[in-house]
């Protein structure tokens, strides 16, 4: 019988996009960039990204001056390529894949599906969603505030939110990583995050009895003391050890005599007896 082929795995795809934001009745967004890195679903480390500027067919939409000092202006994608000129390599990147982001389910995923319309193709399909805006709201809660990828950011000291789509999406694995090791730490230390911990000078030992493991608490940061379980049989008792160092003490002058391993190993049985 053949052996079967390991199952593969889907990458995950964290993307992001940076829009126009509508500020009339009745105007649209458009997208000014966008940006993905490919990730290892089983490793959590990027494989490759991609990022690139879109210029949108309403330039004057763009803002002369962007409120942010990082943010995208009219300038900066006045020569930067239209949607379907990247259309291709941005329907490879996602189609097929794990689709990951922050606040995606409703944002990102609709611009996606609106450009692509726009040009009349059909859009890429994910083969599973990760939205970490409900997946951190229900798992880790509000205790960092509005759940903003900003405010996130800030609450693990991951520095101030770009708004530019590699770096943002490369901020949001970051989060994932810090909230799921918190979530990690507290799932297995339980007491200690709820406050319940025994006192600290406290440490729990164990010993072996009649082959069993035996608990118990010690109250000193000492090692604790020997127990019956742990006492090895020795060869000679405490009142022969002045006649084994007086035999070592003979067995090497004869060694130096002799200077022959035989002749040691010969006499050493008798230091044990």
């Amino acid at each position: 019988m053949e052996a079967s082929s390991p199952v593969c795995t889907p990458e995950i795809v964290f993307f992001d996009l940076e829009t126009t934001v509508p500020n009339k009745a009745g105007q649209r967004f458009w997208v000014l960039e966008f940006g993905a890195i490919i990730v290892c679903p089983r490793k959590l480390v990027e494989l490759d990204s991609y990022s690139t500027l879109i210029r949108p067919k309403d330039l004057s939409a763009v803002a002369l001056k962007s409120a942010r000092c990082d943010g995208i202006t009219r300038e900066a994608v006045a020569n930067a390529p239209a949607f379907e000129e990247v259309a291709d390599k941005i329907f490879t990147i996602l189609n097929g894949r794990i689709w990951a982001g922050h606040n995606i389910q409703r944002f990102d995923c609709v611009r996606i599906k609106e450009a692509f319309a726009e040009i009349g193709r059909p859009a890429p399909m994910p083969v599973g969603m990760f939205d970490s805006l409900g997946v951190l709201t229900e798992k880790f809660g509000r205790r960092a505030g509005n759940m903003k990828m900003a405010t996130l950011a800030t609450y693990f000291g991951l520095g101030q939110q770009k708004h530019r789509s590699l770096e943002d999406v490369r901020m949001n694995l970051e989060v994932l990583k810090h909230c799921a090791a918190v979530l990690f730490v507290e799932s297995s230390l339980p007491s200690v995050m709820n406050g319940k911990w025994h006192n600290p000078s406290t440490m729990v030992t164990r010993s072996r009895s009649n082959g069993k493991l035996v608990f118990r608490e010690e109250n000193s940061r000492k090692s604790p003391p020997t127990t019956l379980g742990y006492q090895r049989a020795v060869p000679y008792t405490r009142g022969r050890l002045g006649e084994m160092t007086e035999g070592v003490r003979k067995l090497l002058c004869k060694a130096q005599e002799t200077k022959s391993l035989n002749n040691i190993l010969k006499h050493s049985h008798s230091l044990f007896r």
